[in-house]
């Protein structure tokens, strides 16, 4: 959804970090069940559900629908990983500095998705996914930032990993739920819907968090915005090379996963129902080895304090996959990027390159906002994957050049991440 050494002088502003030694249970179960319950409804909407709803309503438009709907998305989720990574940063509540963002963009996100069911106007359904945009990440901003919070620095590959299993799990469930509803999207919408309402409240049930209401408040000024509102500029630069990587790691998945229902039927030739059973296949496969490499992953990770070499062979090993479907028109090659890319790799990925997020983080003050802003390359990654397909589709015809560009931009990304130094 998403980073020098932050230990205790790193924490935020809500200093409720759990025994050194031991894993909170209830901090573990809530990061799962929030990873899956914005993940699902996300992912499920934006690679399916909606691709469907265009190509019903609009079918003659839906590639480029799908290109705008990224567009607006990306400069909506820039603006806003920025913005609620610092309004979390400085909030001051009895429930924490995280809790009251978490159920405010739980709420907003599910009243859009059920007002895009009640429309057929695609300029309107764009508008309000952009709304959706906007507060998905009061949710992800926040979320992403308790690990630094109330996590030893000992573990944050294991809650890394905890947290990853929980996105691995949603994105799983994402495709095999909305695949189901391939013949009715709108609903499978609301479905959805109804799920993220529950990430925010539940999360902080679950584990909740200590009061800093008596924490030190900041006084609102020029200096303030500067500071909390910005791009950092100092001790940053391996903090942009996670980023830049990131983003290029996430946008290369992306502009296959964002398109795979064109893919399964405009590219390999099947027809709805065999599509939506390839999709489901694939999420399932893409959960259970996923879940497995990001279970292990992490805590090796912890273990020999080392990050770089795992996000490296991550980029390389899914560049190679990548290039099977070029050649290899079937939806067995599908099934072979599901398990390995989709799988193993992204589960790696996403519970080590979270630890490795935190150890470029430039300041303490800022935790939050910065890893909002390394998170705005998961959100970014994911709008604008499909704008690059929908530009190689549109300007070359077909997908099959779309798997050399991912494997291209994987390669960059591994060298990215290869140069950077504060972080093993």
């Amino acid at each position: 959804m998403p980073t020098t050494d932050i230990s205790a002088a790193t924490q935020s502003p809500t200093p409720s970090a759990p025994h050194k030694d031991k894993v909170s249970v209830r901090l573990s179960v809530g990061l799962v069940l929030a990873g899956i319950l914005w993940m699902t409804p996300y992912i499920g909407s934006v690679t399916v559900l909606l691709p469907a709803l265009f190509d019903q309503i609009a079918p003659d438009q839906k590639v480029a629908l799908v290109a705008q709907m990224s567009i607006v998305g990306s400069i909506v989720a820039l603006i806003a990983n920025i913005l609620f990574g610092a309004f979390s940063d400085l909030t001051r509540s009895r429930f924490g500095a995280r809790a009251p963002w978490l159920v405010l963009g739980s709420v907003v996100t599910a009243a859009m998705l059920f007002a895009i069911t009640k429309t057929t106007n695609t300029a309107l359904i764009l508008i309000l996914w952009c709304i959706f945009q906007f507060f998905l990440n009061a949710i992800v901003a926040p979320l992403v930032a308790v690990i630094p919070d109330r996590a030893p620095e000992s573990l944050r590959g294991t809650y890394s990993a905890v947290y990853g299993a929980g996105s691995m799990v949603g994105a799983g469930l994402a495709s095999v739920v909305a695949s189901r509803f391939l013949s009715n999207p709108a609903l499978g919408v609301i479905v959805f819907a109804c799920a993220i309402l529950l990430c925010g409240p539940l999360f902080v049930l679950i584990a909740p968090d200590k009061s800093n209401k008596d924490a030190e408040r900041r006084k609102f000024s020029i200096d303030t915005i500067k500071t909390n509102f910005s791009f950092p500029t100092r001790n940053c630069r391996d903090f942009y090379l996670a980023l830049v990587g990131k983003l290029i790691f996430v946008l290369a998945f992306y502009a296959v996963t964002g398109y795979q229902l064109y893919i399964a039927t405009d590219y390999i030739g099947l027809d709805t129902a065999g599509a939506g059973n390839l999709i489901a296949a694939m999420a399932t496969a893409q959960m259970v080895f996923g879940l497995i490499f990001s279970a292990v992953a992490g805590p090796i990770s912890d273990k020999i304090n080392r990050r770089k070499i795992f996000v490296v062979l991550c980029c390389l090993i899914a560049a190679v996959v990548f290039l099977i479907p070029a050649f290899w028109v079937a939806p067995a090659a599908m099934m072979v990027l599901a398990v390995v890319n989709s799988g193993m790799v992204q589960g790696a990925y996403m519970s080590v390159d979270q630890a490795l997020n935190f150890d470029v983080l430039p300041a303490k003050e800022t935790a939050a906002k910065d890893l909002g802003l390394l998170n705005m390359a998961n959100t970014g990654g994911q709008i604008f994957g499909p704008m690059v397909t929908s530009f190689v589709v549109m300007s070359v015809g077909g997908y099959r050049p779309v798997f050399f560009v991912s494997a291209a931009l994987l390669a960059i990304s591994a060298i990215l991440i290869q140069m950077i130094r504060t972080a093993r």
